[in-house]
């Protein structure tokens, strides 16, 4: 997690945890159908857990939550098209669903948080604190108050609840999990260990020129490696489908929706006063605060003399920032921590800080632009609020529709009489897989599922598509097989093409790398006629040109000492030769300074895969069930 990040985290009113849930309790951004009594209602439960409920309710606070956010982030442009784009509202869903088996798996070992244990951890969150004092609950209660949309004390309350208890759940469950020195040694060196290379790299794309495939290649190729060109089963369906995009533009929007969708929703349209900044960040954990300020200093030293302050953030700052030049974008305030804050709305753009002192270190700033708050009239967004309006009449319709026709299709035969009767149209999808999409369907995950369980004979209920509803019967199942030569002849003359190109990158590379150990590296790439490509320092895990990550390139050059030239390495689609310029290598005081922070994020990552296995594993013994027409209309965007 980048150093911004966690600022933000502390003050972050989306993230309920504040940087304490070891149970990630994220809210995705989902789209809002239950607004002026269209689709579901707030009591309505979308799904039990043993006993608990997933309310309607529960989602529409996270959809405004998540509103407020990405209209600040940018800057009101998002839609309700945009919103349908982004396909995650099943998730939503499971992931709702997996908070509350959490909660209810503490439910059963009878593991609770006392009022008391919320009220300390809320004293002591940073967020509520002044000079180290709990802020008083008047301002804490105005603090929520002030939230985009607005928080009630006892939602924020119920939260933090349970986000204790999924974090004392897991302390219980992976408590026990442990991380040695050596393995934290092990990966810090993996981590930090950067080289600087020059690759000479043949590809095989660039040498295919020329090169063909004999029907006797062909026939090899295909031989030797038939189980590579196994077709997955397939199947056929046929379907009769509710469209909400084609009843869409039927539905009527009054006056009078809009103003009291626009009034319920003020908030959602208003954009607060934003600044935006840079910092170049020195971080005191673990180190001694004196050398971190001299270094500070000297580094504002060379910002006051007119240096570049992004070359300098990119030089020096210990915050993931860095990588855009300090560039931590806009923000409102209550966002950062309380230092960083005050510096940043302090100065007018253009201007630079001195030394800020916060909780993670030296901070320099830079203002580099100031937005005044914005709230856009009705005229502004009526468009936008009616064809929301107008698309969740549409799903609601649809939604109804789809019930309708689940009470009269009983056989087959029957979606041809309803689709007669109804003035819609039975398609055919066509053969496809599980990842494909259906033809007249397009990618419909819940679609496919049903389809690969189904048995001829029967129709299934009302299945979610990105268009509205779907009913389908199976018509034809496919088996796994090996298909014949003829009908994936294109897929082998490809391959075939290909590692006859490699062999030929092969064989260059060898001979620009004998070359290269006895003379000039750049020298032997020009005669070989291949360019040689530099990089900046790079760690394991960096992106190298035209392979990408890849960890055949980590192990060879990371084992090269500095100026050593590799053997060829072969990749699926090229041959690099790489030559080592510079190494920076752990030392032992990066190591001792960095050691207790990393093992508690190898710790926090081994006890989470742990805790997730465990979770896996007990949700198979609790009772989920689902209310199919709620969740109908959830996924309405």
């Amino acid at each position: 997690m980048t150093m911004l990040a966690r600022m933000r985290r502390h003050k972050g009113w989306l993230k309920w945890s504040l940087g304490i849930v070891v149970v990630t309790f994220v809210y995705f951004f989902v789209p809002n159908t239950f607004r002026n009594g269209v689709g579901a209602e707030s009591t309505d439960v979308i799904a039990t857990i043993n006993g608990r409920e997933v309310t309607v309710g529960a989602y529409q606070r996270a959809y405004q939550q998540q509103l407020q956010q990405l209209r600040t982030s940018y800057g009101g442009n998002i839609d309700e098209q945009m919103i349908r784009q982004l396909g995650i509202a099943q998730r939503i869903v499971q992931q709702m669903v997996d908070e509350e088996g959490v909660l209810a798996e503490a439910d059963r070992l009878g593991i609770t948080v006392s009022n008391a244990e919320l009220g300390q951890r809320i004293i002591r969150m940073p967020a509520f604190q002044e000079n180290g004092q709990f802020i008083g609950d008047a301002r804490y209660q105005q603090l929520l108050q002030m939230q985009r949309p607005p928080l009630r004390p006892v939602d924020f309350e119920n939260d933090l609840r349970n986000s204790l208890t999924a974090e004392k759940l897991q302390a219980a469950v992976a408590g026990w999990v442990r991380v040695s020195d050596a393995e934290v040694d092990e990966e810090f060196h993996r981590r930090n260990e950067k080289v600087k290379l020059e690759l000479a790299i043949f590809t095989a794309a660039q040498l295919r020129a020329g090169i063909q495939a004999t029907d006797a290649e062909l026939a090899g190729q295909f031989a030797a490696h038939a189980e590579t060109y196994k077709m997955p089963e397939k199947r056929r369906v046929r379907f009769l489908a509710v469209d909400a995009e084609a009843l869409r533009p039927k539905m009527v929007v009054t006056q009078q929706e809009i103003e009291a969708k626009f009034k319920e929703n003020a908030a959602s349209y208003s954009t607060p006063e934003q600044v935006r900044a840079s910092h170049i960040l020195f971080k005191t954990d673990g180190k001694d605060e004196a050398t971190v300020k001299k270094l500070a200093e000297s580094v504002l030293a060379k910002v006051k003399a007119g240096g570049d302050f992004a070359a300098l953030a990119k030089q020096y700052s210990d915050d993931g920032s860095k990588t855009t030049g300090g560039d931590v974008d806009y923000f409102g305030k209550g966002t950062m921590v309380k230092e960083f804050e005050d510096a940043a709305w302090a100065m007018k753009p253009g201007e630079i800080s001195g030394l800020v002192k916060s909780q993670f270190g030296f901070h320099i700033i830079k203002v580099t632009d100031k937005k005044a708050a914005q709230t856009k009239t009705l005229a502004d967004v009526r468009p936008q609020i009616e064809e929301q309006l107008r698309w969740e009449k549409a799903q609601a319709e649809a939604s109804k529709v789809a019930d309708q026709i689940g009470k009269e299709v009983t056989l087959p035969a029957d979606l041809d009489k309803v689709a007669q009767a109804r003035g819609l149209t039975v398609g055919d999808s066509g053969l496809f897989s599980r990842d494909e999409p259906l033809a007249g369907i397009g990618f419909a995950p819940q679609v496919a599922a049903e389809a690969f369980t189904a048995t001829p004979g029967k129709v299934s209920g009302a299945l979610r598509t990105n268009q509205g509803f779907a009913f389908i019967t199976l018509v034809e199942t496919k088996p796994p097989s090996v298909p014949k030569l003829e009908e994936v002849k294109d897929k082998v003359r490809e391959d075939v093409i290909r590692l006859k190109a490699v062999n030929v990158a092969k064989g260059k590379a060898a001979a620009l790398a004998q070359a290269a150990s006895r003379g000039n590296f750049a020298a032997a790439a020009k005669a070989a006629g291949v360019d040689v490509k530099t990089t900046d320092f790079v760690a394991r895990g960096s992106a190298y040109p035209e392979v990408g990550v890849n960890s055949l390139v980590d192990n060879a050059v990371f084992g090269l000492k500095a100026g050593a030239t590799s053997a060829p390495i072969t990749t699926d689609t090229a041959v690099i030769v790489a030559t080592v310029k510079e190494r920076q290598d752990v030392t032992d005081a990066a190591l001792s300074a960095g050691r207790d922070q990393l093992r508690g994020e190898l710790l926090q990552q081994r006890r989470g895969d742990f805790f997730a296995a465990y979770m896996t594993k007990a949700k198979q013994k609790m009772k989920v069930a689902f209310n199919e027409a709620a969740i109908r209309t959830i996924l309405g965007g």
